[in-house]
Protein backbone atom coordinates (compact mmCIF):
# COMPACT_ATOMS: atom_id res chain seq x y z
CA UNK A 1 0.00 0.00 0.00
CA UNK A 2 1.18 3.52 -1.05
CA UNK A 3 1.39 5.81 1.91
CA UNK A 4 0.03 9.52 1.97
CA UNK A 5 2.79 11.59 1.11
CA UNK A 6 1.34 14.42 3.63
CA UNK A 7 -2.30 15.33 4.84
CA UNK A 8 -4.38 16.34 1.63
CA UNK A 9 -3.35 14.68 -0.88
CA UNK A 10 -4.80 11.06 -2.42
CA UNK A 11 -2.69 8.72 -4.14
CA UNK A 12 -4.12 7.22 -7.84
CA UNK A 13 -2.42 4.18 -9.05
CA UNK A 14 -2.20 5.38 -12.08
CA UNK A 15 -3.29 3.42 -15.56
CA UNK A 16 -4.69 3.35 -19.04
CA UNK A 17 -8.09 5.97 -19.74
CA UNK A 18 -9.81 7.78 -22.55
CA UNK A 19 -8.39 11.47 -22.78
CA UNK A 20 -10.23 14.56 -24.39
CA UNK A 21 -13.92 14.18 -26.19
CA UNK A 22 -15.32 14.45 -29.68
CA UNK A 23 -18.51 15.87 -28.50
CA UNK A 24 -18.09 19.25 -27.48
CA UNK A 25 -14.97 21.83 -28.78
CA UNK A 26 -12.66 20.60 -31.11
CA UNK A 27 -8.97 21.32 -29.70
CA UNK A 28 -10.51 18.34 -26.88
CA UNK A 29 -10.14 15.71 -29.70
CA UNK A 30 -9.43 13.23 -30.75
CA UNK A 31 -10.37 11.00 -28.35
CA UNK A 32 -7.30 8.79 -27.64
CA UNK A 33 -6.03 6.01 -25.21
CA UNK A 34 -3.21 7.37 -22.74
CA UNK A 35 -1.30 5.84 -19.77
CA UNK A 36 -0.20 7.41 -16.46
CA UNK A 37 2.04 6.18 -13.60
CA UNK A 38 0.76 6.76 -10.22
CA UNK A 39 1.12 9.84 -8.52
CA UNK A 40 -0.37 11.71 -5.48
CA UNK A 41 -2.20 14.69 -6.38
CA UNK A 42 -3.86 17.61 -4.30
CA UNK A 43 -7.53 16.77 -2.89
CA UNK A 44 -8.04 20.16 -3.57
CA UNK A 45 -6.84 23.34 -5.58
CA UNK A 46 -4.61 25.67 -3.50
CA UNK A 47 -6.29 27.92 -0.76
CA UNK A 48 -5.64 31.37 0.03
CA UNK A 49 -4.82 30.41 3.51
CA UNK A 50 -2.06 27.84 1.74
CA UNK A 51 -0.73 30.29 -0.58
CA UNK A 52 -0.56 32.93 2.06
CA UNK A 53 1.75 30.69 4.13
CA UNK A 54 3.84 30.01 1.25
CA UNK A 55 3.84 33.96 0.33
CA UNK A 56 5.05 34.72 4.14
CA UNK A 57 7.65 32.00 4.18
CA UNK A 58 9.20 32.98 0.98
CA UNK A 59 8.74 36.57 0.38
CA UNK A 60 7.31 35.32 -2.88
CA UNK A 61 6.28 38.47 -5.18
CA UNK A 62 3.80 37.42 -7.90
CA UNK A 63 3.14 38.37 -11.48
CA UNK A 64 0.18 40.69 -10.55
CA UNK A 65 2.50 42.68 -8.23
CA UNK A 66 5.18 43.19 -11.09
CA UNK A 67 4.31 46.38 -13.72
CA UNK A 68 4.62 44.35 -17.08
CA UNK A 69 7.31 45.03 -19.87
CA UNK A 70 6.43 47.39 -22.18
CA UNK A 71 8.88 45.76 -24.75
CA UNK A 72 5.96 42.83 -24.26
CA UNK A 73 3.54 45.00 -25.07
CA UNK A 74 4.37 47.22 -27.94
CA UNK A 75 1.39 50.09 -28.19
CA UNK A 76 -0.03 49.73 -25.11
CA UNK A 77 -1.34 52.37 -22.82
CA UNK A 78 1.77 53.48 -20.27
CA UNK A 79 -0.68 54.16 -17.69
CA UNK A 80 -1.62 50.10 -18.22
CA UNK A 81 1.83 49.15 -17.39
CA UNK A 82 1.67 48.97 -13.54
CA UNK A 83 1.13 46.00 -11.10
CA UNK A 84 -2.05 44.98 -11.85
CA UNK A 85 -4.51 41.72 -13.15
CA UNK A 86 -7.12 41.38 -15.00
CA UNK A 87 -10.52 41.01 -13.14
CA UNK A 88 -14.34 40.22 -14.15
CA UNK A 89 -17.05 42.84 -14.45
CA UNK A 90 -20.58 41.65 -15.15
CA UNK A 91 -21.69 43.56 -18.31
CA UNK A 92 -25.12 45.38 -18.42
CA UNK A 93 -26.72 42.81 -20.24
CA UNK A 94 -26.36 40.58 -23.80
CA UNK A 95 -22.84 41.74 -25.02
CA UNK A 96 -21.03 40.31 -28.24
CA UNK A 97 -19.79 36.96 -26.06
CA UNK A 98 -16.39 36.69 -29.24
CA UNK A 99 -14.54 39.61 -27.57
CA UNK A 100 -13.70 39.50 -24.28
CA UNK A 101 -13.03 43.22 -23.01
CA UNK A 102 -16.83 43.26 -23.04
CA UNK A 103 -16.20 41.26 -19.01
CA UNK A 104 -12.53 41.12 -19.06
CA UNK A 105 -11.37 44.25 -17.54
CA UNK A 106 -7.22 45.09 -16.66
CA UNK A 107 -7.30 46.70 -13.04
CA UNK A 108 -4.40 48.25 -11.17
CA UNK A 109 -3.19 47.07 -7.97
CA UNK A 110 -5.27 43.98 -7.95
CA UNK A 111 -3.57 41.02 -6.73
CA UNK A 112 -4.12 37.51 -4.90
CA UNK A 113 -4.61 39.62 -1.98
CA UNK A 114 -6.87 41.82 -3.46
CA UNK A 115 -8.94 39.68 -6.26
CA UNK A 116 -11.19 42.36 -7.64
CA UNK A 117 -8.88 45.40 -7.21
CA UNK A 118 -8.12 47.91 -4.39
CA UNK A 119 -10.71 47.94 -1.78
CA UNK A 120 -11.59 44.33 -2.15
CA UNK A 121 -9.96 41.64 0.29
CA UNK A 122 -9.39 37.82 0.73
CA UNK A 123 -10.48 38.06 4.46
CA UNK A 124 -13.00 35.28 5.26
CA UNK A 125 -11.90 33.51 1.96
CA UNK A 126 -8.97 31.36 3.16
CA UNK A 127 -10.65 28.35 2.24
CA UNK A 128 -11.41 29.26 -1.15
CA UNK A 129 -9.17 28.93 -3.85
CA UNK A 130 -6.02 31.16 -4.91
CA UNK A 131 -6.39 33.09 -7.47
CA UNK A 132 -4.38 35.85 -9.16
CA UNK A 133 -2.00 33.46 -9.73
CA UNK A 134 0.08 33.23 -12.80
CA UNK A 135 1.93 30.04 -13.96
CA UNK A 136 5.51 30.99 -12.10
CA UNK A 137 3.36 31.57 -8.92
CA UNK A 138 1.69 28.19 -9.21
CA UNK A 139 5.26 26.72 -10.53
CA UNK A 140 6.93 28.12 -7.18
CA UNK A 141 4.41 27.12 -4.54
CA UNK A 142 4.58 23.61 -5.63
CA UNK A 143 8.28 23.89 -5.71
CA UNK A 144 8.24 25.51 -2.16
CA UNK A 145 5.77 22.64 -0.97
CA UNK A 146 8.28 20.14 -2.57
CA UNK A 147 5.49 19.68 -5.43
CA UNK A 148 4.85 19.58 -8.77
CA UNK A 149 2.34 21.27 -11.23
CA UNK A 150 0.34 17.98 -13.36
CA UNK A 151 0.35 17.00 -16.62
CA UNK A 152 -2.57 17.82 -18.57
CA UNK A 153 -2.65 14.14 -18.76
CA UNK A 154 -1.93 13.31 -15.03
CA UNK A 155 -5.04 16.40 -14.37
CA UNK A 156 -7.37 15.04 -16.72
CA UNK A 157 -6.79 11.23 -15.45
CA UNK A 158 -7.15 12.78 -11.82
CA UNK A 159 -10.27 14.61 -13.19
CA UNK A 160 -12.55 12.01 -14.24
CA UNK A 161 -12.36 9.94 -10.90
CA UNK A 162 -12.61 6.68 -12.91
CA UNK A 163 -15.60 7.18 -15.04
CA UNK A 164 -14.42 6.32 -18.62
CA UNK A 165 -15.47 8.57 -21.21
CA UNK A 166 -18.40 10.56 -18.97
CA UNK A 167 -19.09 13.93 -19.60
CA UNK A 168 -18.38 15.54 -16.28
CA UNK A 169 -16.57 14.37 -13.27
CA UNK A 170 -19.58 12.75 -11.91
CA UNK A 171 -21.04 11.42 -14.66
CA UNK A 172 -23.52 12.50 -17.55
CA UNK A 173 -26.19 14.50 -15.96
CA UNK A 174 -25.05 18.31 -15.52
CA UNK A 175 -27.70 18.57 -12.35
CA UNK A 176 -28.72 14.87 -11.00
CA UNK A 177 -31.79 14.98 -9.58
CA UNK A 178 -31.56 18.87 -9.80
CA UNK A 179 -28.37 18.68 -7.59
CA UNK A 180 -25.89 21.29 -8.56
CA UNK A 181 -22.72 19.55 -8.81
CA UNK A 182 -19.77 22.11 -8.92
CA UNK A 183 -19.87 26.04 -9.15
CA UNK A 184 -20.74 27.14 -12.11
CA UNK A 185 -22.70 30.02 -14.16
CA UNK A 186 -26.27 29.40 -14.12
CA UNK A 187 -28.16 31.78 -16.37
CA UNK A 188 -27.20 33.81 -19.61
CA UNK A 189 -23.12 35.34 -19.39
CA UNK A 190 -22.02 37.98 -18.43
CA UNK A 191 -24.89 39.48 -16.74
CA UNK A 192 -27.45 37.26 -15.71
CA UNK A 193 -25.99 34.71 -12.61
CA UNK A 194 -29.27 32.81 -11.36
CA UNK A 195 -26.57 31.57 -8.35
CA UNK A 196 -28.50 28.35 -8.47
CA UNK A 197 -25.26 26.95 -6.99
CA UNK A 198 -25.31 29.43 -4.14
CA UNK A 199 -21.88 31.62 -5.30
CA UNK A 200 -21.53 34.24 -7.62
CA UNK A 201 -17.54 33.92 -7.32
CA UNK A 202 -15.26 31.63 -5.38
CA UNK A 203 -16.61 28.86 -3.36
CA UNK A 204 -14.66 27.35 -0.61
CA UNK A 205 -12.89 24.43 -1.39
CA UNK A 206 -15.17 21.04 -0.79
CA UNK A 207 -17.92 22.81 -0.92
CA UNK A 208 -19.71 20.33 -4.00
CA UNK A 209 -19.59 16.79 -3.93
CA UNK A 210 -15.68 15.36 -4.37
CA UNK A 211 -15.54 12.96 -7.87
CA UNK A 212 -14.87 8.95 -7.08
CA UNK A 213 -11.44 9.44 -6.30
CA UNK A 214 -12.31 11.85 -3.61
CA UNK A 215 -10.80 15.00 -5.49
CA UNK A 216 -12.68 17.69 -4.64
CA UNK A 217 -13.39 20.76 -7.13
CA UNK A 218 -11.98 19.62 -10.62
CA UNK A 219 -14.13 21.31 -12.21
CA UNK A 220 -15.97 24.96 -11.68
CA UNK A 221 -14.71 27.15 -9.22
CA UNK A 222 -11.63 27.98 -10.45
CA UNK A 223 -9.49 26.97 -13.91
CA UNK A 224 -6.60 24.95 -12.96
CA UNK A 225 -2.95 25.36 -14.30
CA UNK A 226 -1.07 22.21 -15.60
CA UNK A 227 2.67 21.76 -17.01
CA UNK A 228 2.07 21.03 -20.39
CA UNK A 229 2.12 23.72 -23.14
CA UNK A 230 -0.70 24.22 -25.28
CA UNK A 231 -0.89 22.39 -28.63
CA UNK A 232 -3.29 20.54 -30.56
CA UNK A 233 -3.63 16.83 -30.56
CA UNK A 234 -2.74 15.48 -34.50
CA UNK A 235 -5.79 14.38 -35.99
CA UNK A 236 -4.04 12.48 -39.19
CA UNK A 237 -7.34 9.53 -38.40
CA UNK A 238 -4.11 6.66 -38.25
CA UNK A 239 -4.76 4.19 -36.07
CA UNK A 240 -3.23 4.44 -32.47
CA UNK A 241 -0.72 1.50 -31.83
CA UNK A 242 -0.34 1.70 -28.39
CA UNK A 243 -1.64 4.26 -25.52
CA UNK A 244 1.01 6.97 -25.25
CA UNK A 245 2.65 6.50 -21.47
CA UNK A 246 3.10 10.14 -19.36
CA UNK A 247 2.53 12.21 -22.26
CA UNK A 248 3.54 15.32 -22.01
CA UNK A 249 4.08 18.36 -24.02
CA UNK A 250 7.56 20.52 -23.59
CA UNK A 251 7.73 22.97 -27.24
CA UNK A 252 7.06 26.09 -25.82
CA UNK A 253 7.24 28.40 -29.11
CA UNK A 254 4.43 25.95 -30.63
CA UNK A 255 2.10 27.01 -27.98
CA UNK A 256 2.62 30.69 -28.77
CA UNK A 257 -0.12 32.86 -31.50
CA UNK A 258 1.50 35.08 -33.60
CA UNK A 259 2.77 38.10 -32.46
CA UNK A 260 2.91 36.44 -28.71
CA UNK A 261 5.77 37.20 -26.69
CA UNK A 262 4.61 34.83 -23.72
CA UNK A 263 4.01 30.32 -24.42
CA UNK A 264 0.45 29.02 -23.50
CA UNK A 265 0.10 26.53 -20.87
CA UNK A 266 -2.83 24.03 -20.49
CA UNK A 267 -5.14 25.23 -18.22
CA UNK A 268 -8.41 23.05 -17.00
CA UNK A 269 -11.29 22.45 -15.46
CA UNK A 270 -13.34 25.54 -16.18
CA UNK A 271 -14.62 27.94 -13.31
CA UNK A 272 -17.80 29.70 -11.65
CA UNK A 273 -18.03 31.84 -15.43
CA UNK A 274 -18.44 28.86 -17.48
CA UNK A 275 -22.10 29.07 -18.65
CA UNK A 276 -23.42 26.55 -21.33
CA UNK A 277 -24.37 29.22 -23.70
CA UNK A 278 -20.43 30.47 -23.84
CA UNK A 279 -18.32 27.89 -21.66
CA UNK A 280 -19.32 25.03 -21.17
CA UNK A 281 -15.86 23.68 -20.20
CA UNK A 282 -16.55 22.38 -16.49
CA UNK A 283 -15.67 18.90 -17.54
CA UNK A 284 -12.59 17.04 -17.01
CA UNK A 285 -11.66 16.59 -21.54
CA UNK A 286 -12.24 20.26 -21.45
CA UNK A 287 -8.84 22.51 -22.09
CA UNK A 288 -7.78 25.98 -22.80
CA UNK A 289 -4.79 27.79 -23.46
CA UNK A 290 -3.26 30.43 -21.42
CA UNK A 291 -0.20 32.87 -21.68
CA UNK A 292 2.17 32.25 -18.54
CA UNK A 293 2.09 35.83 -17.59
CA UNK A 294 -1.37 35.98 -17.27
CA UNK A 295 -3.55 35.73 -13.76
CA UNK A 296 -7.21 36.27 -13.22
CA UNK A 297 -10.11 36.01 -10.86
CA UNK A 298 -11.12 32.45 -12.29
CA UNK A 299 -7.21 30.65 -12.50
CA UNK A 300 -6.06 28.96 -9.56
CA UNK A 301 -4.29 25.64 -9.00
CA UNK A 302 -3.66 22.18 -7.62
CA UNK A 303 -0.19 20.41 -7.07
CA UNK A 304 1.26 16.46 -7.63
CA UNK A 305 3.83 14.31 -6.18
CA UNK A 306 5.24 11.61 -8.33
CA UNK A 307 7.57 9.05 -6.56
CA UNK A 308 11.25 9.25 -6.89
Amino acid sequence: MIPRVNPGMVWLEGGEFLMGSTDFYPEEGPARRVRVDGFWVDEGPVTVAEFARFAEATGHVTEAEVAPDAADYPGADPALLVPGSLVFRASDGPVDLRDVRNWWSWVPGATWRAPEGPGSTVAGRDDHPVTQVAYRDAAAYAAWAGKDLPSEAEWEYAARGGLEGAAYAWGDEFAPGGRQMANTWQGRFPFENLLEDGFAGTSPVGTFPPNGFGLHDVTGNVWEWTSDYFAVPPRDGSPQCCAPSNPRVTAAEASMAPGEVHPRRVIKGGSHLCAPSYCLRYRPAARQSETVETSTTHIGFRCVVRPA
